[in-house]
């Protein structure tokens, strides 16, 4: 159970936007993770739709998932947390007013930021291949609705656009289109799957006063991975880790069911005790404060 700030999350979200440093954003993809998260002492998370796409379908990232799926989770994600969480909204689902209505989903379900991409339908995981993206223009036109959509519901979530077109087309057509977002209103930009430092550099020469997202694809992707000083130094303001929870689970699970599979349990160190992790879930708070509400058996009596 979170006890939620007065601060709203797309205000805290902004704020750390403007602190000093580059900030890290582990990717969460359920309320375990996410609280693992703020437990670890970061200020913010992203939602990956890959692995929200994983674990709660069990399916690839290719568009499979649906809108209504990826809020209902989001809104127990932010549940869980205090910390401001990005949501991963795919091509917004559709045209324009799709967008619009993620957005205000997205605002509803209290995220304090939104990644928009340009991609078709069906989209692609970034780094994967069978990317396509929408026409230049469109593309405008979406984060333009995005806009419209949180002025419409008198909020501040912070749109982060991201552009596929560095597979799709081309790198110039990247930087252009990161312009064009910058200049509709983008509150950050994001590039996905820039192939060398070079091209890094260039995308943050784009509007230097918007923040920039670097996406570090733990495992190997096109996009170099770089130590946060090493970002920070070419000009980059945030950086996800999109892949790290998700794949040391998987991990950590596969090795637990071969052992059990060999009729032993999973060796002490592999997991945390069983009060380890009655503490991390919260059993001990709702311990307490069930005592503030017990009542004696002189009062069942009415």
């Amino acid at each position: 159970m979170s006890s939620k700030s007065s601060e709203s999350p797309a205000k805290a979200l902004r704020r750390l936007l403007n602190t000093p440093g580059i900030h890290l954003g582990p990717c969460c993809f359920d309320a375990l993770s996410a609280k693992l998260i703020e437990r670890a002492g970061f200020q913010f998370s992203i939602m990956s739709g890959f692995s929200v796409s994983a674990t709660r379908l069990g399916l690839p990232d290719v568009g499979l998932i649906s809108y209504g799926e990826v809020v209902d989770q989001g809104s127990l994600i932010n549940q869980a947390v205090s910390i401001p969480v990005i949501g991963d909204g795919d091509n917004g689902y559709g045209n324009a007013l799709n967008v619009k209505r993620t957005i205000k989903g997205f605002i509803k379900a209290g995220f304090a930021g939104i990644l928009l991409e340009d991609q078709v339908a069906p989209k692609a995981c970034g780094h994967t291949r069978g990317r396509k993206v929408i026409a230049r223009e469109e593309a405008i036109m979406h984060i333009k609705a995005a806009i419209d959509a949180r002025e419409e519901s008198g909020s501040d979530i912070v749109i982060i656009a991201r552009t596929d077109s560095r597979q799709a087309v081309s790198l110039e057509e990247a930087l252009i289109r990161s312009q064009a977002f910058a200049d509709a209103g983008a509150d950050v930009l994001f590039i996905d799957a820039l192939a060398s430092v070079e091209e890094m550099k260039a995308f943050c020469q784009v509007s230097p006063q918007v923040p920039k997202m670097a996406n570090m694809l733990e495992g190997g992707g096109k996009t170099p991975i770089l130590s946060p000083a090493e970002l920070e130094e070419i000009g980059y303001k945030i950086v996800c880790y999109p892949l790290s929870l998700l794949g040391v689970c998987m991990k950590a699970m596969e090795d637990a069911l071969t052992a059990l599979k060999g009729g032993q349990i999973p060796p002490p160190g592999s997991l945390p005790s069983f009060e380890e992790m009655k503490e991390t879930l919260g059993f001990n708070k709702y311990y307490e404060e069930e005592g503030k509400y017990a009542v004696t058996s002189r009062d069942l009596g009415a």
